[in-house]
């Protein structure tokens, strides 16, 4: 299988916005297993402007695009640091791409983007791919990474996405405030019920909520690829749905 696995910043970070260093070590080590078994990983990872944040024990993130930016360029060297380091242990060689909206939408730098990425993989390399968010404005940014991995898994005819989150799948509530939520397995089609389960926006830190992951979700299942939302506190979880085993909420890409 070709899988793209999104990760983001709740999940990589503690709210102080220092590294989550047993959460990504576990995410390492559990990729690098399912690609040993012959599977192709693509990893969509923020994180780089929380790490930036937590990296200059700032007390929050800065709203102001300059500050955001210069956020991201130190967080994204720690970033990319760490996958390299952590898996090359396992004796995996990773590949960072950095892009903007316009790397997307534009035909012939879309057309290049696919190109290298399926090249990487053909060498057995892990392209690890974040927002270009030290040069990214509102006029070229893709926005969130939730769409971001949405339109990298379609580019790359990926079989599925799995989107980690710091929330188990999409519930009828928010789980946080309702206790009688309760876990949607499996939506095949995004009507108006499902819809207004979205809630709000994610973490302090970062930039999504289920807003964007079911904008993500509307992406995959329009191309026939799969998605899947599901806790990334437990990333041994990336097993089990590699062997087919439910968990989270899948959106079915239509055939």
């Amino acid at each position: 299988m070709r899988v793209a696995v999104k990760v983001g910043t709740s999940t990589l970070t503690h709210s102080t916005g220092r590294m989550n260093v047993r959460s990504v070590e576990a995410l390492c080590k559990v990729l690098s297993d399912i690609k040993n078994a012959g599977h192709e990983i693509i990893l969509v990872s923020s994180g780089a402007i929380g790490m930036g944040v937590g990296k200059m024990n700032l007390p929050e993130r800065p709203q102001d695009m300059p500050s955001k930016q210069a956020m991201a360029a130190i967080g994204q060297c720690e970033l990319m640091y760490t996958y390299d380091k952590l898996f090359s242990e396992y004796n995996h060689v990773v590949a960072q791409i950095l892009l903007t909206g316009e790397d997307l939408r534009d035909e012939q730098r879309h057309t290049n983007f696919i190109n290298t990425i399926l090249r990487l993989l053909e060498l057995g390399a892990i392209p690890i791919i974040n927002e270009n968010d030290t040069v990214a404005t509102e006029e070229v940014a893709v926005g969130d990474n939730d769409t971001l991995g949405a339109l990298v898994a379609v580019s790359v005819n990926a079989d599925l996405l799995i989107v980690l989150s710091d929330i188990q799948g999409l519930f009828t509530a928010d789980p946080h405030v309702d206790p009688d939520a309760k876990l949607i397995p499996e939506v095949r089609e995004l009507t108006p019920e499902i819809l207004s389960c979205a809630g709000g926006r994610g973490s302090a830190l970062g930039t999504g909520g289920m807003t964007t992951k079911l904008g993500a979700a509307r992406i995959c299942m329009e191309a026939g690829t799969d998605m899947i939302i599901v806790s990334g506190k437990r990333m041994e979880v990336l097993y089990d749905l590699m062997e087919g085993k439910k968990a989270g909420t899948r959106f079915i890409g239509r055939s």
